[in-house]
């Protein structure tokens, strides 16, 4: 495999640095307020949609999604539709860097593709979600409260055990794998009448790792099993609970397969982006991740990328962290439509990346 970004075409990246000058002032003060805006790209521009529009998307768009949180960060989501063009992908990308570095480079950036979409999007949208035929021509061609957290993780395998974020109702259960229900003050630790050991020990180490970095010590953790549910998870958030499903051994096979990762740095020190695995196994040692590179940690046997940038890794680094995502899909061969992208400052990192290294403190 090729390790130099230069591999790919030239052609590419200067459309993307054109496309960078392509559209300048398109945001103003106001996506620095709390609040959920969404964009859609028209012809290399961000045009912002009413609030009545907010939670349509056509399948031939590209769009922005900015849930701003005040001092508990902010989230940057690019929704791309299955018939968007290439070039509308590519305008949707600059400008969601253009609102990136406005804000300072500190929201989370993901890319959603339709239908792929993680529970996190989704629920941003308290009306649902509804896909539309169509689009404007392209240039070329129940939302969270500040301070209220609802997730539903679910933790699976064997060998590699590894949570991920499903979404919040009792259709996501089963009896054979554990879950955590973050309520944020409260965080729900549920472990299913056939789940094995290695899901048992992983659930509490998850649980752990939610309140020492993201509640910074101050949530409870309720353990809990199948049938002795606890009432805030029935009353509150799911409600009575139904027959839940069955497990099987191959499940877990399965997800072992599906849990592996790899960890490269990304740098430019010599001139040109090259790309060096550091890792190719985890858990990781923290230490790994140097503050002055970037790096790409793949989970693409589960459709998941991450690009973690350093506080001083350069501004070029930074600048380039989706293209640097989409050149590794390429060259790994994954489906590009299908792989989701999670772009995370130093400082920012989500549970689900923390969860590949060891000791995360």
């Amino acid at each position: 495999m090729c390790n130099s970004f230069d591999c790919f075409p030239k052609a590419c990246a200067l459309l993307f640095m054109l496309l960078f000058q392509a559209a300048p002032g398109q945001f103003g003060p106001e996506v620095r307020l709390p609040g959920l805006q969404v964009w859609r790209v028209e012809k290399m521009k961000a045009v912002l949609l009413d609030p009545s529009e907010v939670g349509a998307f056509y399948n031939g768009d590209s769009y922005l999604v900015l849930e701003n949180r005040g001092e508990q960060g902010a989230d940057l989501h690019m929704w791309i539709g299955e018939k968007s063009s290439r070039d509308e992908q590519v305008a949707c990308a600059m400008l969601a860097t253009q609102l990136d570095n406005f804000l300072g480079g500190d929201p989370v950036q993901h890319r959603q593709v339709q239908g792929f979409e993680t529970p996190e999007f989704m629920e941003l949208f308290p009306r649902g979600v509804s896909y539309k035929e169509g689009g404007v021509e392209s240039g070329f061609r129940r939302p969270q409260g500040s301070g209220t957290v609802h997730r539903l993780y679910q933790i699976k395998g064997k060998r590699n055990i590894r949570a991920k974020e499903v979404e919040l109702s009792w259709s996501s259960f089963n009896k054979g794998d554990c879950f955590i229900l973050d309520l944020g003050e409260t965080i729900v630790s549920w472990i299913g009448s056939q789940a094995n050991i290695f899901e048992k020990q992983k659930v509490r180490e998850i649980a752990s790792l939610i309140r020492d970095t993201d509640r910074h010590g101050k949530a409870r953790i309720v353990p809990t099993s199948e049938g002795e549910e606890p009432e805030e998870m029935l009353k509150q958030v799911l409600g009575q609970m139904p027959a839940l499903a069955e497990s099987t051994p191959e499940e877990d096979s399965k997800a072992d397969a599906s849990n592996s990762a790899s960890l490269y740095k990304v740098s430019d020190a010599t001139g040109s982006m090259t790309m060096t695995k550091v890792s190719e196994k985890s858990p990781f040692a923290k230490e790994l991740l140097v503050r002055d590179d970037c790096f790409i940690l793949d989970n693409g046997a589960n459709g998941k990328i991450f690009v973690w940038k350093g506080n001083g890794a350069n501004a070029e680094e930074k600048r380039v962290a989706l293209q640097m995502a989409d050149n590794f899909i390429e060259q790994m061969k994954y489906p590009r439509m299908k792989t989701q992208v999670e772009i995370l400052p130093q400082g920012k990192e989500t549970i689900i990346f923390k969860q590949f290294f060891k000791n995360w403190n």
